[in-house]
């Protein structure tokens, strides 16, 4: 015999709702992950066509990229 019933095993949902959380997290990590991959290239092409207007560009944004704190 048994130590335990597997139709009140079956039908127990304690749990159900974490794995469902798991799932979910983990899905929207993954579209977030693949959304970043295809935008980053943008990105890193924007970013590296504004560098020299912020390194040529007096004050806080020149700092920023040089690393040169202004007095």
């Amino acid at each position: 015999m048994l130590w335990f019933n597997i139709k009140d095993f079956r039908d127990d949902e304690v749990g159900a709702v974490t794995v469902d959380w798991v799932v979910l997290t983990a899905a929207i990590a993954g579209i977030a992950f693949a959304v970043l991959m295809v935008i980053a290239p943008g990105m890193r092409d924007k970013s590296n066509a504004a560098e020299p207007s912020l390194i040529a560009a007096p004050g806080l944004g020149a700092s920023l990229v040089t690393g040169e704190v202004d007095s």
